[in-house]
């Protein structure tokens, strides 16, 4: 079978996916929705999540309409390729089209997870799972159908500028501008020009996720630690209290942050790293065949993951263990899957002469795994980081936060050394000795291959918030303890796989962001200008230094956001408790709406200047400085944003499930004081693990991105040359 033949099993994997995400949804809303009490806690939050991401998605509208238009003046301008305005387009719709699809199945599962639940634990988590699993296909689904109409019409487009054959011959006199093509831009070949153009796309992508992550993390946390710190702590009433006028728009958050956020997230990150692989596999000279393995390796992902799916299975023993060995046999099966496949599709694509590409998607495959492993570790309850950070709590909440910062901090080494073996490994496997080009399409590949089992991964962590979401209607419905104890069980463990995921993702993002720079340099080299990349050139250096600064400045504009939303959360809750007769008592029902208008708000207005932050700076650090300058910051922003993300997302993670161990009977248990300094912790962590931590893996890749798009215009209008 030939290359071309192969690029078949893109599209043909991406029905699968959306079909089989189709049939899941579809068997989901079978489920028993349990009563009508039930059924109101998840309508109103069904409610408040659409209209969240309604005002959202208004708001990302207008900005994508403003970049469309600088795009489109830069294409007629002969800086791009005419296509890339519209390829950013779609990058950004289908992005935010995945986020909704999975959050509106989460919140449809949450009732029906609470309702399974009362009758087993399997029962619970086969439904919490097939909603994230929905997420999951749905992601790469949509991700692989967008990138395969891109690939296919630009080849037709590029391979013949003719009018294709299948166009009515009335509409063809109409359409021949479009057919007849228009000037590349200088220095860009026809295959150069299909990579660039699919590379915007994942800038539309990056785009729309960030705005996805930063503003549902804002809105998440913002809700979750207003109603922890007025409900938990000042009040001392349960979590997830229908007392509590947060409690709706907390649950709304998990939703619109947690699942929505995250889909939209990791869409980006894996068409990134497709198509960045693709650009670099055309600059070693491979051709078709280089854009060929990691567009199939994806297809072949797909199915993995589907398999993966049914070994999903637990039995009636509420522990973390043993939930984890369920969500774990299945990443695993897929993985397996991958590695074995992955060697006949390289065979059949590259030849023997390239089959250390293969020893490259090992890299990252194992990569992936070993991150998830140490990540488990040091956030979940089973483990001595957490049970340390639990055990700090006894003197007070100070004690607790220095745990947590000590505990995120140590374990950014395993990753960060992990990620470094598998870069030397993955280029000079894939013959980077010889080829430096070769070597980094290696690189680029291992992060395909990181990604390749994402269907699944991303299950493993969608199916937390809905789970979480399950406990919250089980307390608001004042269902059997039993049920709650299993829901609780499965947001323990939900905690744990979200940590997994987000440090999966910012590895994986390390590796694509290390091959998006690559890619950038090509980009500029094609431009003519030859750049001298050495740390002693000034340009470079100062370069470096803003770009290790930058993730600090976004975390701090983040972090101060969701402490400013969460102010505002606290103020109404307090009133609330104070005016409302009888609501203390459960003789008066909150007012749920307002708590949601408020995290809605201020979601929106604290996201922008953050996700600008982005865009603005490696245009405005180009303009100003050069492209070398480009150069050092997005390395720099690399090596400080990935050691960075890790320690947010496990220190997070760590305080959260530090605070569980505690609810579960361990020092004194509910209500104790060392409870409270844990919620405390817990709300730090909050930020980090949900906001600032995992935008910072888009962060980085969107910076790339943006330099490589805007590099021609960048080139040609340096001020100070």
């Amino acid at each position: 079978m030939g290359n071309f033949d192969l690029l078949v099993l893109a599209p043909v994997g991406s029905i699968i996916a959306l079909a089989f995400a189709a049939y899941l949804a579809l068997s989901i809303l079978k489920k028993d929705q349990g009563n009508d009490k039930m059924k109101e806690i998840a309508l109103a939050v069904k409610v408040g999540a659409r209209a969240y991401l309604k005002r959202q998605y208004m708001g990302v509208s207008i900005f994508f309409a403003v970049v469309f238009v600088i795009l489109l003046v830069l294409a007629f301008r002969g800086y791009l390729v005419m296509f890339v305005p519209f390829a950013f387009l779609t990058g950004g719709f289908f992005s935010g089209l995945a986020g909704f699809i999975g959050m509106s199945i989460a919140t449809e599962s949450s009732n029906r997870t609470a309702a399974a639940s009362m009758k087993s634990l399997n029962s619970g988590l086969r439904v919490a799972f097939s909603s994230g699993a929905v997420m999951g296909l749905t992601v790469v689904g949509l991700g692989l159908l967008d990138l395969s109409v891109w690939y296919y019409f630009l080849n037709l487009y590029f391979g013949s500028y003719a009018m294709p054959g299948w166009i009515p011959s009335w509409l063809a006199p109409h359409l021949g501008w479009v057919f007849q093509g228009h000037p590349l831009p200088v220095g860009t070949d026809k295959i150069t020009a299909i990579t660039s153009t699919m590379l915007c796309f994942g800038m539309g992508a990056s785009s729309q996720a960030l705005f996805a992550r930063v503003g549902g993390g804002i809105f998440t946390k913002a809700a979750d630690v207003g109603a922890d710190l007025v409900g938990k702590v000042e009040a001392g009433i349960p979590e997830d209290d229908p007392r509590n006028p947060a409690v709706i728009a907390d649950n709304v958050g998990d939703n619109v942050g947690d699942v929505a956020g995250m889909g939209a997230d990791l869409y980006e990150s894996y068409v990134g790293s497709i198509v960045a692989t693709a650009a670099l596999g055309v600059a070693a000279g491979l051709g078709v065949a280089g854009v060929t393995v990691p567009m199939v390796m994806a297809a072949v992902g797909v199915i993995a993951s589907i398999i993966g799916t049914f070994f999903v299975r637990s039995k009636e023993e509420a522990s973390q263990s043993v939930l984890l060995a369920a969500l774990r046999k299945g990443v695993f099966v897929s993985s397996i899957l991958v590695a074995i496949i992955s060697y006949f599709l390289v065979k059949a694509t590259l030849g023997n002469q390239h089959m250390g590409v293969y020893w490259s998607v090992l890299s990252g495959l194992v990569a992936g795994v070993l991150i998830g492993l140490f990540t488990e570790y040091y956030t979940s309850s089973g483990f001595k980081p957490t049970k340390f950070i639990a055990g700090q709590s006894l003197t007070g909440p100070a004690t607790v936060i220095i745990g947590g910062i000590a505990v995120g901090m140590m374990s950014t080494a395993l990753p960060v050394i992990v990620v470094g073996v598998a870069i030397l490994a993955s280029f000079f496997l894939s013959g980077g000795a010889s080829n430096f080009n070769a070597g980094l399409y290696g690189v680029g590949i291992s992060a395909v291959g990181m990604l390749s089992t994402l269907g699944i991964t991303l299950a493993t962590d969608a199916y937390g918030p809905v789970a979480d979401n399950a406990g919250g209607n089980a307390e608001m419905a004042h269902l059997p303890p039993e049920v709650r104890k299993r829901t609780d069980a499965l947001d323990a463990l939900g905690n744990t796989t979200a940590a997994t995921v987000k440090g999966f993702a910012i590895g994986s993002a390390a590796l694509t962001a290390l091959a998006l720079i690559a890619a950038y340099k090509d980009q500029v080299s094609l431009q003519g200008k030859e750049m001298v990349l050495s740390l002693m050139n000034p340009n470079v250096l100062v370069g470096l230094f803003f770009g290790a600064m930058l993730p600090f400045l976004f975390c701090s504009m983040t972090m101060r956001a969701v402490g400013r939303a969460a102010g505002k959360i606290v103020v109404e809750v307090r009133r609330q408790f104070k005016e409302i007769a009888g609501l203390m008592q459960g003789k008066a029902k909150p007012d749920y709406a307002r708590c949601v208008d408020i995290a809605t708000s201020a979601a929106q207005k604290e996201m922008i200047m953050p996700s600008l932050l982005a865009i603005i700076a490696p245009i405005l650090v180009g303009f100003l400085i050069g492209v070398e300058a480009v150069s050092g910051l997005l390395v720099g922003a690399l090596v400080s944003g990935f050691s960075l993300a890790v320690m947010m997302a496990n220190s997070g993670g760590a305080w959260d499930n530090a605070k569980k161990f505690i609810e579960e009977g361990h020092h004194g248990g509910k209500g104790s004081l060392a409870h409270k300094a844990a919620v405390v912790g817990d709300t730090v962590g909050d930020p980090f693990k949900d906001t600032s931590g995992p935008s910072l893996n888009i962060l980085i890749k969107l910076m790339s991105m943006v330099s490589i798009v805007f590099a021609s215009f960048i080139i040609r209008n340096t001020l100070f040359k």
